[in-house]
C-alpha cells in the first residue's frame, strides 16, 4: 500500500506547476489623485490659464486641498524659500507670473501638488527569491509635481515635471541564501 504525499510535498508540487511567480511579493506605492498617469496629471495643469483661471476653478477642475490629498498649501513664506530672490537670477528674468506672486508679498499662495503610482514586483526565479539567494525587484511606475501660484484668488503662474516613464530592476544575491546574515541574528556577548 502506498502512502499519501506528505503535505510540504503537495504544497511544492502546487506551487511548481501553478508558475510560481503569482506567490513572489509585489507592492505598490501610491499617493492619491483623480489622475491615473502622468499625461493625466500634466493635461490637467496645462488647462489653467493664468491670469484668469481662479481658486474656485481650480476646486472644479478636482484640484481642492480641502479635498484632494496629494495638495499641499503654500504661504508666501514656502514660496519664497522655493525661489530665493537673491540667487543670481535678475528679477527681470523671472516669468511676469512669479515675479507678480514674490512682489504681491501674503496675497501670494500656493499649491504644491504631488502624485504617484509606483508598482514593486519581484520577477526573478521563484525558489531563489522564495530562500534569499537571488531577488530581482522591478520598478514601474510614475511621478507628477506641480506648482500653481496665486495672487489672492488667481492663478499667476503654474510649473509642472516628474518622472512619466520610471523604471528600475535591483538585483541582490545572497551566495548563502537564507544564513547568509545568520551572525546578525546571534546576539554578542557582553565584555563588562
Amino acid at each position: 500500500m502506498r502512502l499519501p504525499l506528505p503535505l510540504p510535498w503537495l504544497a511544492c508540487i502546487a506551487v511548481a506547476v501553478t508558475g510560481c511567480t503569482t506567490l513572489l511579493p509585489t507592492g505598490q506605492e501610491v499617493l492619491p489623485s483623480h489622475w491615473h498617469s502622468y499625461d493625466e496629471a500634466k493635461a490637467s495643469i496645462e488647462a489653467i490659464v493664468p491670469g484668469t483661471t481662479r481658486a474656485a476653478d481650480l476646486a472644479t477642475m478636482g484640484l481642492d486641498p480641502y479635498l484632494d490629498h496629494n495638495i499641499q498649501l503654500l504661504t508666501y513664506s514656502d514660496v519664497v524659500l522655493r525661489f530665493p530672490l537673491g540667487s543670481g537670477v535678475a528679477t527681470e528674468q523671472l516669468d511676469t507670473g512669479l515675479r507678480e506672486c514674490l512682489a504681491a508679498g501674503k496675497s501670494c499662495t500656493g499649491y504644491a501638488i504631488t502624485a504617484r503610482d509606483i508598482q514593486h514586483d519581484h520577477t526573478g526565479p521563484f525558489l531563489q527569491d522564495a530562500l534569499g539567494f537571488k531577488r530581482v525587484v522591478e520598478t514601474r511606475g510614475w511621478t507628477f509635481n506641480a506648482l500653481v501660484l496665486l495672487v489672492d484668488d488667481r492663478v499667476v503662474y503654474t510649473l509642472y515635471g516628474g518622472q512619466p516613464n520610471l523604471y528600475s530592476r535591483e538585483v541582490t544575491r545572497q551566495p548563502l541564501g537564507p544564513v547568509q546574515n545568520l551572525g546578525d541574528a546571534i546576539p554578542m556577548p557582553s565584555l563588562h
